[in-house]
């Protein structure tokens, strides 16, 4: 099976070609495919297919779950696209779990794309949430690894929980972040982000990815966190995100629509001659 290997800030993913490759049981595939012993290794599998108006797109965590939707995924598949012949300008849309989303590349030279992420949904229903359906959940205390965290729910097509914290480097990671992902208060379980304001418009954030675990970045995290720092009074609605793996530029537009910018780049083209 021929696939790529593409990455937004440390984030990887297995590209695949869905037109050209038949894979039947995608979250195996997922899980054999993202190993980083015994498989290609990468954080998630992205299964694309040309389609009238633009690129269908689905994703596969590391551990064979299906997610709504990737920021940093979504940058990559423009640079895919048009290495196939698939993108005719600078802009390409995406089907997503999570509706429509619109891509552009700015800058050819420095593979620098911007997405539309959309508007985000605030409600504890929309994210979902355990709750007042129609209530935001904002500032909000939760336990987790026997310590009780305050933060903001907010989705970007998938459910993220986003904590303010002063000082990130004296969070476990590893111990919170898999008890808040699966707290009973998350029915689709949830991304979690650890946020510490550095200056004004610069927010250090470290993330634990749904079905994925620590990754060196997260585009959907990134934007949820700007949105509930603008939420919370720790940030105008514009903001350098410093992650893991880099810097990604976000803005949340007056008019409700949440734009992330940032780098991507193809690692290597491969093809894996194990059984899926």
């Amino acid at each position: 099976m021929r696939f790529d290997k593409y990455q937004g800030l440390g984030n990887d993913f297995v590209f695949v070609d869905a037109e050209q490759e038949k894979i039947s049981d995608r979250a195996h595939a997922a899980r054999t495919l993202c190993d980083r012993r015994f498989g290609v290794g990468a954080d998630g599998l992205v299964l694309l297919r040309r389609q009238e108006g633009g690129v269908q797109m689905r994703i596969f965590n590391s551990d064979g779950s299906e997610a709504e939707m990737c920021g940093n995924a979504s940058r990559c598949v423009p640079l895919f696209a048009q290495e196939r012949g698939w993108l005719k300008g600078p802009r390409l849309t995406l089907d997503t779990l999570a509706g429509p989303v619109v891509t552009e590349i700015i800058d050819a030279q420095k593979n620098l794309v911007c997405v539309d992420m959309g508007a985000p949904r605030l409600t504890r229903a929309e994210i979902p949430m355990t709750g007042t359906p129609d209530e935001q959940a904002v500032e909000v205390t939760l336990c987790a690894a026997g310590q009780n965290w305050t933060g903001t729910a907010v989705s970007m097509g998938n459910p993220h929980f986003v904590i303010f914290v002063p000082d990130i480097a004296q969070v476990d990671l590893s111990a919170v972040g898999p008890q808040m992902e699966t707290h009973a208060a998350f029915p689709r379980k949830t991304n979690v982000e650890f946020v510490q304001p550095l200056a004004d418009g610069v927010l250090r954030m470290r993330v634990w990815e749904r079905g994925a675990g620590i990754t060196q970045a997260c585009g959907t995290g990134s934007c949820a966190t700007l949105v509930a720092a603008a939420l919370t009074g720790r940030s105008s609605r514009e903001a350098r995100i410093v992650l893991d793996g880099g810097e990604l530029s976000v803005r949340w537009e007056e008019e409700g629509h949440v734009f992330m910018t940032g780098p991507a780049q193809k690692v290597f083209t491969g093809e894996y001659i194990g059984a899926l």
